[in-house]
This record gives structure tokens, C-alpha cells and sequence, in this order.
């Protein structure tokens, strides 16, 4: 998730002593999806996956998902899929 964070400094004019940092955090609304989510990842789905092999150069591989392989809903280096082509890998893109 990427987050834009601003600090404001907001200083009491009768008391220099006294300053108050209000932090606010804007979500940004065109974040990329990063495949580590099951939930954003489904059959049919565009997607680019980094194979087994390729994992050392970080070559990235476009395709259409055919099946979700990762149980579980979070994983770190990207859910696990097979591509309709039959090639398996971790997503690290979703291309909507």
C-alpha cells in the first residue's frame, strides 16, 4: 500500500514552547496492486509473474490466471498462480 504521508507543524503563538506535529495520511487512490492478496487475484485476471527461474533476474512473465495455488490469503513474495499457458509463479503485478 502506498502512503503519502504530510507532517504539519502547528505552533502556539502565546507559548513557543508548545508545538503540536499533526500527521496526516492520505491513502493514494491509484496504488498498484501488488499480488500479495489472494482476494485481488481471481481466474481470468491479467496478471504479470515472476517464474522460478527467473526469480535471480526478476524477469517478469504476462499472462491470464487459470488457477490460485497459495492457500493462504497473504503471502509476501505474491500468491502463487498457473497462467493458462500452464506456467506457474508468484504474482508481482496486476494488470487491470
Amino acid at each position: 500500500m502506498f502512503l503519502e504521508l504530510t507532517i504539519y507543524l502547528i505552533e502556539n503563538t502565546k507559548s513557543l514552547k508548545a508545538c503540536i506535529f499533526v500527521i496526516a495520511i492520505n491513502q493514494n487512490k491509484n496504488e498498484m496492486k501488488d499480488g500479495t492478496k489472494r482476494g485481488d487475484i481471481h481466474p481470468g485476471l491479467v496478471v504479470k509473474i515472476v517464474l522460478k527461474a527467473d526469480q535471480r533476474s526478476g524477469k517478469l512473465t504476462e499472462g491470464v490466471v487459470k488457477k490460485l495455488l497459495t492457500n493462504s490469503h497473504l503471502h509476501p513474495h505474491g500468491i502463487k498462480v498457473m497462467l493458462e499457458d500452464g506456467q506457474v509463479g508468484r504474482v508481482k503485478e496486476i494488470i487491470e
